[in-house]
């Protein structure tokens, strides 16, 4: 590309000189007067200044000029002028010829910049198609780094972005760029220090330039909107510095968009697995709770008090696992639920005393031989969802029978405060280690001592508080000075009393 120029430049000198020659030899055949000749060497110096650079077309002048002196004006042959106005016309003719060339390389320029603005902007718009139909995530950076320098003709283009480990460098162009991290260190802490806009140059601050062993490279930061988030290195670019400016920006853009779209198949498949939990669902509440119920209906109608005592010992603690293995299965459904965020509320108006009761009811089997006390105001209805309330107190009324005695009492106090349902539960079991109570409602977690009185699964605690939370409520535990715990929660409500019935 550059001897194709240095051939059309020397053509067009070359065609200048030969057509100021033509002119002067005119003069050898013809009277040719100053006059005429001048005008046909200014026609000469003005197309070469079209066609040609500054130098050529000065070059032609100063040619023009001296041929003009010599063959036509008096003393014809030599270079010395005899009258004044033939100097005035001799510079003046070289006055114009100049000007007229200045005139014509200003064009050119701004010609030759205007062509190179439009195709930057046709790069750029390449490049943002091309990340516009570049719809995969992985590799999509070093795709883009690839793109860049197909674009723009580079010959190494590198995508710098901080990690955790360092930097992540994404190559693009036929030479990798070979740069020190350090280098890239002090690069990213200068894009990160105060954004100024340089309107000579078109772009913001943070460039800047090294010259390696490979070359010079160029630097530029990437960001969004204000923050750097990377770097761009580009070996020996031939674009300036508003133009690299603008491609740091539609590159950051695409590695905006690249995480744009990995966080959106990210959301895709948590979509796609919260549709086929709900699915598994409501598939196991079927197919399984199903034939439970069947099983523990017909055990229920072998108790015949006709049967041996042995054969009715036997259906009594078929009855017993059946709704133990019932209760494990509810557990496993709640807790699923709960991870999917499938809790639906279904809100309506009851008693404290009518949450207590459908609770005991679930746990009934185990609350045998507890003196079960209950304290629970009848007289005032909360707004609030009673299965998941009832749900999750009957967890915590679970775990006050597992961990006590039989003949140990359960105390229950239900009651309604200004910001909702208030429940507790006592036992006079051996207590809450100090150490594990922040632990005590995480999944499978189980306390030392609660691990050698009675099995479990350690879900039921974390149950309550999943279930709590998906209505806003809480719950918490706590040793009380008669020996034993206490687990309380609160469930938000609206009240109002009891409708009177007429």
């Amino acid at each position: 590309m550059a001897a194709m120029a240095r051939l059309r430049d020397l053509a067009i000198l070359l065609g200048g000189l030969l057509a100021t020659t033509a002119v002067v030899a005119v003069r050898l055949v013809s009277d040719l007067s100053p006059t005429t000749a001048a005008l046909a060497l200014l026609l000469v110096v003005l197309l070469t200044a079209t066609y040609g650079r500054l130098w050529i077309a000065i070059s032609v002048a100063l040619a023009a000029t001296l041929g003009l002196n010599f063959y036509f004006l008096p003393p014809v042959g030599t270079l010395n002028i005899a009258e004044p106005q033939n100097w005035v016309a001799l510079v003046t003719f070289l006055i114009t010829a100049v000007i007229a060339s200045n005139l014509s390389a200003a064009a050119q320029a701004r010609e030759g910049e205007a062509v190179a603005r439009r195709n930057e902007v046709t790069r750029l718009f390449d490049l943002t198609r091309d990340v516009l139909l570049t719809s995969e995530t992985t590799g999509a950076i070093d795709a883009l780094a690839r793109h860049v320098a197909r674009r723009f003709e580079l010959t190494g283009v590198a995508i710098c972005l901080p990690d955790e480990q360092g930097w992540r460098i994404h190559q693009g162009g036929r030479d990798d760029v070979d740069i020190d991290r350090d280098v890239l260190n002090g690069a990213m802490a200068k894009a990160r220090g105060a954004l100024e806009f340089d309107a000579r140059q078109r772009a913001y601050g943070g460039q800047t330039s090294i010259e390696t062993g490979g070359g010079r490279l160029s630097i530029v930061p990437l960001r969004h909107g204000t923050r750097a988030v990377g770097l761009l290195v580009a070996n020996a670019p031939p674009l300036d510095v508003g133009t690299l400016d603008a491609v740091a920006g539609v590159v950051a853009i695409a590695i905006e968009r690249t995480q744009f779209l990995h966080e959106r198949e990210a959301a895709e498949r948590l979509r796609q697995k919260a549709d086929l939990g709900a699915a598994l669902l409501a598939s196991l509440s079927h197919d399984l709770k199903t034939p439970l119920t069947a099983i523990r209906v017909a055990v229920e109608n072998l108790r015949d008090e006709s049967q041996p005592s042995d054969r009715q010992e036997q259906a009594g603690a078929a009855v017993v696992e059946l709704e133990r293995l019932n209760r494990l299965f509810q557990d496993i459904l709640d807790m699923a639920r709960i991870d999917a965020s499938a809790m639906d509320v279904s809100r309506q108006w009851v008693t404290p005393a009518d949450i207590v009761d459908a609770a005991a009811a679930q746990v009934r089997h185990a609350l045998e031989g507890h003196p079960f006390e209950v304290e629970a105001d009848g007289e005032t209805q909360v707004d609030l969802d009673p299965r998941i309330a009832s749900a999750a107190l009957s967890h915590l009324l679970e775990n006050a029978a597992r961990y006590s005695a039989a003949t140990q009492p359960i105390l229950v106090r239900a009651s309604v405060e200004h910001d909702g349902l208030h429940v507790s539960v006592e036992d006079r079991g051996p207590g809450l280690a100090a150490n594990e109570l922040e632990h005590l409602f995480e999944r499978f977690f189980r306390g030392t001592v609660a691990r050698h009185i009675a099995a479990g699964t350690g879900m039921g605690l974390a149950i309550t508080r999943g279930l709590l939370n998906a209505v806003g409520g809480r719950v918490w535990a706590e040793n009380v000075p008669e020996g034993g715990a206490r687990f309380s929660m609160v469930v938000p409500a609206a009240r109002r009393s009891v409708p009177m019935i007429v």
